[in-house]
């Protein structure tokens, strides 16, 4: 029966171009990578796995439980009050992964008085919440402000939630937060912003909503990555201490899931002190993007992600691919998860690349992209 079901749906989606397919790598492979998120370059520095393999020592492979049972260690605690220091908010609560720590927050904020406005160019996991909420949603257009005021302005729910992203994850622009945080103000909402891709590269590390001087504020909410900038896994929501306390009663994913695994949460507390005790380390991802859109002909990125459209989903693929056979990977974004539906290719920026590590990047890009135009 599932086979009957399922192959006319993959002969579909390879005529369109659109199959997608796991590519499994070996530990030692010899790639400039410029298509994983490690953008600090610190998933494999010497503090970072030292204090993983000390953690799994200490404490064992998993964290045993969900964080309400005995899932809740000193690691935990200690890295919530960290990053909410860091970020300038005043508690956290940490998830196994950054999805979950959106469905957490926006479905324990959400319900059928909270209207959820939402851009247009989230990430599927707001998109995701949105659906689970079980509360009206009003898509906006992409940063658009005045649209965010007239859906808030016409709403009948008491409460509403703004969903944005500071930096978002294809394009590489970014929120217009500190207008967003006015306009959520005036309108009694609150704003949610998705710091993913922002912590650790924007506002010297500290995100977008640091830089735009609106961490702290009562009706800001974060919500971040640990798999990306700080090299590990898991997410984490910050905001006000209040927040913390509601969630922890009422967030889903955080009540009936497992809790952090404790090696996840050493490992991010490790990048966390690099980050402090090097300051400087997120401009060296500005300089590469910087670099990249210039060698690709695109617009600069607010942060890492340096977004190239390709004609189509064949030549984004095949580009990648080139780019491959010469060493470098690249990502290869194509429907539906390219919130304009143009396929493009995905290049992030990281720290620590050399020189000829750079040059050869761009070399290879390039070329790639003029064999398949």
């Amino acid at each position: 029966m599932l086979v009957e079901w399922l192959e006319p749906l993959a002969a579909e989606r390879e005529a369109q171009g659109l199959t997608r397919r796991l590519r499994t790598r070996p530990s030692d492979e010899q790639l400039v990578d410029l298509a994983g998120n490690d953008y600090l370059g610190l998933a494999r520095h010497p503090q970072v796995v030292e204090a993983a393999a000390v953690a799994v020592r200490e404490w064992g492979a998993g964290a045993t439980a969900s964080r309400l049972v005995t899932g809740t260690t000193s690691l935990h605690a200690e890295l919530e009050t960290a990053l909410a220091s860091y970020t300038g908010h005043a508690a956290g609560l940490a998830f196994s992964s950054g999805y979950l720590a959106n469905l957490g927050v926006v479905t324990a904020l959400g319900g059928p008085d909270t209207l959820l406005v939402s851009d247009a160019h989230v990430h599927a996991s707001l998109v995701d919440a949105c659906r689970l909420a079980r509360s009206r949603v009003q898509i906006v257009p992409h940063n658009d402000v005045e649209a965010v005021g007239k859906a808030l302005a016409n709403r009948n729910e008491p409460r509403a939630l703004v969903l944005v992203e500071s930096v978002y994850s294809v394009l590489g622009d970014a929120a217009p937060l500190a207008a967003l945080a006015a306009v959520a103000l005036e309108h009694g909402a609150v704003l949610l912003v998705d710091e993913a891709h922002g912590v650790g590269v924007t506002g010297q590390g500290r995100g977008g909503v640091a830089a735009a001087g609106l961490a702290g504020l009562d009706h800001v909410v974060v919500t971040a990555t640990l798999s990306k900038a700080l090299a590990s896994q898991g997410g984490v929501v910050l905001g006000p201490a209040i927040l913390r306390e509601h969630l922890v009663n009422r967030a889903r994913p955080f009540i009936f899931d497992t809790g952090l695994n404790p090696a996840a949460c050493a490992a991010a507390l490790a990048a966390l002190q690099i980050l402090n005790a090097e300051p400087t380390r997120p401009d060296s991802i500005h300089v590469t993007a910087r670099r990249l859109a210039a060698e690709c002909g695109v617009t600069p990125s607010a942060g890492a992600v340096v977004s190239v459209p390709m004609a189509g989903p064949r030549e984004a693929v095949r580009a990648a691919e080139l780019c491959l056979a010469n060493g470098v990977r690249v990502g290869s974004f194509r429907p539906p998860s390219v919130p304009d539906g143009i396929s493009r290719l995905r290049l992030t920026a990281r720290a620590g690349l050399s020189a000829n590590e750079l040059d050869h990047a761009c070399q290879t890009i390039t070329a790639a992209i003029q064999e398949v135009s």
